[in-house]
């Protein structure tokens, strides 16, 4: 049984261009990820997904300098580039992420990969448990492949598994249960704007191991919207 990490990847954000590789305390987005992935226990392959726009070679440039894999395909249809990417890679079940994300709980994402096999679902998230930009969702290839035959509206290719979100009761679904400590469901995590990324700075700048536990980023976060 295979299980791949795909993390969605592009350069051209409208509110906060090329954020995925603005350094954030002297290392890119994209670093913070794959450098706690790196932590992981449950096997599994890592892959960026990317789009076949120039102004993504950037991207392919930077998982060739780190040996990285990665998959580049339609920068709209989302929903292609990730099924194409795990058909060609043969994995089993998918670990969905994104690049603007830079403080992933990889402890949670072991433990909700092994929740998510152990209890043979189609889906499984833990998104709506952990703080905005922590959280991770995973679902088996034959729920993804469903949801590309299955997905009509436009909504449905610009995002992943919205015809999974929308159409719950026909998938075994499950949620991952975390620590109070960490459920903080409605704190950004995540980097979308220009307060984001600032927010992030002030994390992995005042982080003590540079790789901030969910626990102490939100200690952090609180920390920073008493400051600015």
């Amino acid at each position: 049984m295979k299980t791949g990490i795909i993390i969605q990847a592009r350069t051209g954000s409208t509110r906060l261009p090329g954020k995925v590789l603005k350094t954030i305390n002297d290392r890119t987005l994209l670093d913070h990820i794959i450098d706690r992935l790196r932590a992981r226990k449950e096997d599994s392959e890592v892959v960026i997904a990317t789009s076949t726009l120039p102004g993504d070679d950037a991207i392919e440039n930077w998982c060739k300098e780190k040996g990285v894999i990665c998959f580049r395909g339609d920068e709209q249809n989302v929903l292609s580039r990730y099924y194409l990417c795990a058909k060609e890679h043969r994995y089993d079940h998918i670990v969905r992420m994104t690049a603007d994300n830079p403080f992933p709980d990889i402890e949670e994402i072991d433990h909700l990969i092994a929740y998510h096999i152990s209890a043979d679902n189609d889906f499984t998230e833990s998104f709506s448990q952990l703080p905005i930009g922590v959280g991770a969702e995973i679902f088996s290839y034959a729920a993804l492949e469903e949801d590309m035959d299955k997905a009509s509206m436009p909504h449905h290719f610009e995002h992943v598994d919205e015809y999974i979100l929308e159409n719950m009761n026909l998938f075994k679904t499950g949620t991952l249960t975390v620590p109070k400590e960490k459920n903080y469901p409605d704190l950004r995590l995540t980097v979308d704007t220009q307060e984001d990324y600032e927010r992030a700075c002030y994390i992995a700048g005042n982080s003590k191991t540079g790789l901030a536990s969910t626990e102490e980023a939100v200690r952090l976060a609180k920390e920073f919207e008493g400051h600015v």
